[in-house]
């Protein structure tokens, strides 16, 4: 009887335990499961965005975040995609400094100059994004026609001649655009950098410029010597209103040429200005391979050698890509240029 009882107690035992085993193996990995799931709702990170809407001079546009197969034609954009280690498919290349990695880059397509481009080779490389501006500005329709599928933002901005505050758009046009591009390419805090470090070059330049100091701008092209005009000038023009420069010479008509204005030699001399700021226009275009440097066109200039600006040394060139290459680089770099020879 008793090893009945016995053994019947010890089967209930071995039953009990079987089931608190059972129970707590199920409780355990009800546990684990939850504290995964809980896991996973804390560390997930939300996913970057796809998109992004952009403001250009047409309007709101969406732009893929870092986009595949991108094409600019804006001279004022390749340094800064340069420098942020940004592909490109395809660029003019003629219009571009010949030492740009986008020129020495076999694999970068070709699209050839403003006057005669390749807008085949466009829908050819199957883009997401093309950018347009400054030389490419007139082909905003067509390449839209050509590339439905594909974003196109327009970031020219008008500097020129017909431009109500010329100086106000290059300094807007240059930050927005740069800002803009950081959008584009999730480089928003390099964009911000630019932006701030070009507000203080011009505060620089600003407070270098004693308020009173003549000025005359050319354009040397062509061993030739043109006037940029303040307010519409090449590259110079705008400058006057931004810093508030003094003209040494005013001309009626006066246009945003390329070469500058034709004015001449005896009238800049006759102007006599404290300085004299120059671009070489052929120092930046890569096929001119005989052109003759400003610098020497300015020494050897019989009639210039008595003006102020000349016999005090007070005479600033433009980076020798500037004509080419007018990104917020290559402005910071000419700002700081004026600044150091303004302050001496």
């Amino acid at each position: 009887m008793k090893k009945s009882i016995l053994k019947s107690t010890a089967i209930i035992a071995a039953v009990a335990m079987m089931l608190t085993a059972c129970s707590n193996s199920s409780d355990t990995a009800t546990e684990t499961t939850r504290a995964t799931e809980a896991e996973t709702t804390t560390t997930a990170e939300p996913e970057a965005a796809l998109t992004v809407e952009i403001t250009d001079v047409h309007g709101t546009v969406t732009v893929p975040v870092n986009p595949k197969n991108v094409i600019s034609l804006d001279n004022r954009t390749y340094e800064t995609l340069s420098d942020w280690g940004i592909k490109l498919v395809a660029v003019p290349k003629g219009v571009m400094p010949a030492d740009s990695p986008y020129v020495t880059d076999e694999s970068v397509q070709d699209i050839g100059n403003h006057r005669e481009p390749n807008l085949e080779l466009i829908a050819a490389a199957d883009p997401e994004l093309v950018i347009i501006g400054q030389r490419f500005a007139s082909y905003y329709e067509e390449i839209k026609e050509l590339v439905p599928n594909a974003a196109v933002i327009d970031l020219n901005f008008d500097v020129s001649e017909e431009a109500d505050t010329p100086g106000e758009n290059l300094v807007n046009g240059l930050k927005d655009s740069t800002v803009t591009l950081g959008k584009i390419f999730d480089k928003n805090e390099e964009a911000e950098q630019l932006a701030a470090d070009f507000d203080k070059a011009i505060e620089a330049v600003k407070s270098a410029y004693n308020g009173t100091d003549t000025v005359m701008s050319v354009v040397v092209s062509g061993g030739n010597i043109g006037f940029s005009a303040p307010g519409s000038g090449r590259v110079w023009g705008p400058m006057y209103e931004v810093f508030g420069w003094v003209s040494a010479l005013d001309i009626n008509n006066a246009t945003s040429d390329h070469q500058g204005d034709d004015v001449s030699v005896e009238a800049i001399a006759q102007s006599n200005p404290d300085w004299l700021f120059v671009l070489d226009r052929d120092a930046a275009v890569s096929s001119t391979t005989d052109a003759v440097p400003a610098q020497d066109v300015i020494d050897n200039s019989p009639a210039l050698q008595n003006i102020t600006a000349v016999s005090e040394g007070h005479i600033v060139y433009a980076p020798a890509d500037t004509y080419t290459n007018e990104s917020i680089q290559t402005y910071l770099e000419l700002f700081g240029d004026l600044a150091k020879a303004l302050a001496e």
